[in-house]
């Protein structure tokens, strides 16, 4: 995969964990309403079927709607995922760009409420929903 595969504004995502290590490369970029995390579909996130693995599209959510929060939270804040709800529309297929984009519907000082839209390729494949927890660091 080279650099002409990723659409234009995304960078490496910058925030790394082990479970989504096995994922890489995957690329974020911020938007006006929050973040958006992509990657290019391929076979390790893929079940039997060949079609990105709703675990994995389940997690680019929470991941995009969590970060979303903690963005327009501001620094020091941490977030504890409440509830998550997603519905899954339509396939993504190997090969095909996924693109996580979430936007903050509330962000109160203990609970942050996000949404987001999945497609592949432009077309809508998921939609989620999140409630956060929010927990502030100590001075």
């Amino acid at each position: 995969m080279s650099s002409t595969d990723i659409p234009e504004g995304f960078e490496r995502h910058f925030r790394r964990s082990p479970l989504t290590d096995p994922w890489e490369p995957i690329y974020s970029k911020r938007t006006a309403k929050g973040f958006v995390i992509g990657l290019r579909v391929a076979v390790p996130h893929s079940n039997s079927k060949g079609m990105a693995h709703g675990g994995l599209i389940t997690t680019l959510a929470d991941n995009t709607m969590g970060l979303s929060c903690g963005i327009k939270l501001g620094e020091g804040t941490r977030l504890v995922t409440v509830s998550l709800a997603i519905d899954f529309i339509g396939p993504a297929q190997i090969g095909q760009w996924l693109a996580v984009e979430s936007e903050v519907i509330r962000a109160g000082g203990t609970l942050c409420f996000a949404q987001c839209l999945v497609t592949a390729d432009g077309l809508t494949c998921a939609r989620a929903n999140g409630t956060f927890n929010v927990l502030r660091t100590k001075p």
